[in-house]
C-alpha cells in the first residue's frame, strides 16, 4: 500500500514539474459585463481610432533611437534635425537597397555579393543618381 501511495505522489509530482516548466497559455479576456447604460446606447459605428501620436515613416522610430550625443544624452533642437533628416534619408535609401538585392533568379543575395551589392547601391542613393 505504501509503494503505491510513493508512486502516486511521484507521479503528482513528476506532472506537476511538467507542468510548471511548460510556455503558459495566454489568458482568455473576462468577458466586460454589460452595463444598464451601454444596454440602452444605441450602437455606434465601428471606426478607426485615431492615434495620440501623429504617423512616423517606418525608419523614424529607430532613428529617435539613436540619436544620442557622444555623452549619452539625447539630442535637442536643430541638432536632433538634422540627425533626424539624416538618418531617415539613409534608411530610405537602404530599405530601397535590400529590396533590390535579389538574384536573376529572384532569389535574395546573401554575404559578400549581398554586402557589396548594399555598399554599391547606397553610394549611387548618395550621389543622387
Amino acid at each position: 500500500m505504501s509503494r503505491l501511495i510513493a508512486a502516486a505522489l511521484t507521479g503528482l509530482f513528476a506532472a506537476n514539474f511538467a507542468f510548471a516548466q511548460a510556455t503558459p497559455a495566454t489568458p482568455a479576456k473576462p468577458a466586460t459585463p454589460a452595463t444598464p447604460a451601454t444596454a440602452t446606447m444605441p450602437a455606434q459605428p465601428a471606426t478607426a481610432a485615431t492615434p495620440a501620436i501623429p504617423a512616423q515613416p517606418a525608419g523614424a522610430a529607430g532613428c529617435e533611437a539613436k540619436a544620442i550625443d557622444k555623452s549619452g544624452k539625447p539630442l535637442a533642437g536643430a541638432a536632433k534635425a538634422s540627425f533626424m533628416k539624416k538618418c531617415e534619408a539613409g534608411a530610405s535609401a537602404n530599405a530601397g537597397c535590400a529590396a533590390k538585392a535579389v538574384t536573376k533568379d529572384g532569389k535574395p543575395l546573401a554575404g559578400a555579393a549581398k554586402t557589396s551589392f548594399m555598399k554599391k547601391c547606397e553610394a549611387d542613393a548618395k550621389a543622387g543618381r
